[in-house]
């Protein structure tokens, strides 16, 4: 059994070094993939120097800023070329707790994808604006309205994927960011019937470093959710046609 973790980057050098430290010790079959976006900050470098030091440890530079959802893909495939069973995908910045993945790990012997929920249990979040708590919540709401996901977070960043699950779908395909690509990954998985389950979790507001929050990966959520939509009923229809 071989897990990697997944972890995007940009502006983390405060957080990186702690953050696979604790990883690492949570299961000794943990691998981390760290994609740096080549942080002005040298964050990148403090990577290097980490995994010169640990065989678990591995980094993917990239030319610049290229987004969340891009960085996923490019690690999904390495992750997967690499051999790994379940696939992780979580923040840098402590707002994903480690201590959470042996309980992910568990839940993967009955799931295809466990997702991390701010929300099953009520609202689990500490340290955000309120403003940014309301768009997070109301957007998880307008998901399962629009898209039919029975999802009390359709946005969360903290999952575990089964590799078959990753191999099915065409990650090459899935152009979306931020939002908008938690959101696809959720609905590719639903529509394929995967076992999709949800952990507690409780978010704390990132350590340090930047967020990469901005009001175009919020539009591009907005518009993303009917996308997905029009695409299932476009599917259906089609289908239908042919079956006559």
């Amino acid at each position: 059994m071989k897990i990697t973790v997944v972890i995007p980057t940009y502006n983390e050098r405060e957080n990186i070094e702690k953050l696979c430290d604790s990883i690492l010790l949570q299961d000794e079959r943990i691998h981390i993939l760290i994609v740096d976006d080549n942080s002005p900050d040298g964050t990148g470098e403090i990577a290097d120097r980490i995994a010169a030091t640990n065989p678990r440890v591995n980094v993917l530079h990239r030319e610049g800023k290229l987004g969340l959802g891009s960085a996923y893909r490019e690690g999904f495939r390495i992750a997967l070329d690499n051999g790994s069973d379940y696939i992780v995908e979580m923040d840098a910045d402590f707002s994903h707790d480690p201590a959470m993945l042996p309980q992910f790990i568990e839940k993967m012997g009955n799931c295809d994808l466990v997702i991390g929920s701010r929300y099953i249990n009520g609202v689990s979040v500490v340290n955000w604006p309120i403003r940014r708590l309301i768009l997070s919540y109301c957007a998880s709401v307008y998901t399962r309205v629009i898209t039919g996901l029975k999802l009390s977070d359709c946005t969360g960043g903290f999952k575990c994927f089964r590799r078959e699950v990753l191999e099915s779908i065409d990650i090459d395909s899935i152009r979306s960011d931020g939002y908008s690509f938690q959101i696809e990954m959720n609905y590719r998985c639903n529509e394929k019937g995967y076992r999709i389950c949800e952990v507690p979790i409780i978010f704390v507001d990132r350590h340090a470093g930047t967020s990469k929050m901005s009001k175009q990966i919020v539009r591009e959520a907005v518009f993303m959710v009917w996308k997905l939509k029009m695409g299932s009923i476009r599917r259906s229809i089609l289908g239908a046609v042919r079956g006559k």
